[in-house]
């Protein structure tokens, strides 16, 4: 079904942020990132209380390459 738009006014948009009015055939990111963070690092709110005694973040990654974006064009 085809979507009708009025306007849309766009200030900014980051690197790897995605911009989608109406119907769309496919949407690809064109780029990645790998994030390591330990117990709690996420979190969020006014009064948090976190408990994290014996804590550690495993970042040891043996292959090489990841879902690559190559063809995401």
């Amino acid at each position: 079904m085809p979507a009708i738009v009025g306007v849309a006014q766009v200030i900014s948009l980051g690197n790897s942020s995605v911009f989608h009015i109406g119907d769309v055939y496919k949407i690809m990111p064109f780029s990645n990132a790998k994030t390591f963070s330990g117990a709690g690092s996420f979190n969020t709110g006014e009064s948090l209380n976190l408990t994290n005694h014996l804590s550690n973040t495993n970042t040891n990654d043996p292959d090489t390459i990841d879902s690559a974006n190559l063809l995401n064009m």
